[in-house]
């Protein structure tokens, strides 16, 4: 079966992506720093039909997140895709003045070493599954491609994200890869007919299976 790993799964567009996807055959394993939280929502997708379970990991912590998504290897099976999509701190977003080198710690180690930690884990078992068989999907915020002056952590580390996205495109995309980006601007919010969650899963889902497009953006509020 193939296995898609979500990091930073959630109620909202993690649960919708998982739904998506377990929808087309898919295992999911659902990552975030509370165990109870993916073991309800495994448990909740168990009961509709899917194949999913839930594992804990830290994304400020390099071998926590490899140690995860090597637990999901072992219990799901090979990760086909990879989706990087945790909810920033609001803790990160500070004024630009008020903003010292402290405070873009946290920002870098989320946004940028947690990203490298998870690539470096997932991409040597992607080289096994075939021609045109692996995803890497990272999910940013509109302040990756127009800072704002009152977010500047997450400008600072969404704009290293992306760049480092862009890099992998290019790279990883030699060996067959896909590597894309969707970049919502404002709120992820249900009704709305552009970011409804099950919307974004949609746009999710054919940048891996599309597999011609780097990014796709969300117009911001």
């Amino acid at each position: 079966m193939n296995t898609i790993a979500i990091i930073g799964a959630g109620a909202g567009l993690g649960a919708a992506v998982a739904r998506k996807f377990g929808a087309e055959g898919y295992a999911v394993g659902l990552l975030s720093r509370n165990q109870a939280r993916v073991d309800a929502l495994a448990d909740e997708l168990g009961r509709e039909g899917f194949t999913a379970r839930g594992f804990a990991a830290d994304v400020r912590d390099p071998e926590s997140i490899a140690a995860a998504l090597e637990q999901v290897t072992e219990t799901l099976g090979p990760i086909e895709v990879l989706q990087y999509s945790p909810l920033p701190q609001k803790d990160f977003m500070r004024p630009v003045l008020e903003t010292t080198p402290a405070d873009l710690v946290g920002p870098v180690e989320f946004s940028i070493y947690g990203p490298v930690a998870a690539v470096h884990a997932v991409v040597p078992g992607m080289r096994f599954l075939g021609e045109d068989k692996g995803t890497i999907l990272f999910v940013n915020g509109g302040s990756a491609v127009k800072p704002g002056r009152d977010v500047t952590g997450t400008s600072v580390a969404f704009a290293g994200q992306a760049a480092y996205a862009e890099l992998l495109h290019e790279v990883l995309g030699e060996e067959g890869i896909q590597v894309s980006q969707l970049i919502i601007g404002g709120r992820i919010i249900e009704g709305d007919p552009e970011k409804d969650p099950a919307v974004l899963a949609g746009h999710l889902w054919d940048l891996h299976t599309k597999r011609d497009r780097f990014r796709h953006q969300v117009s911001a509020d």
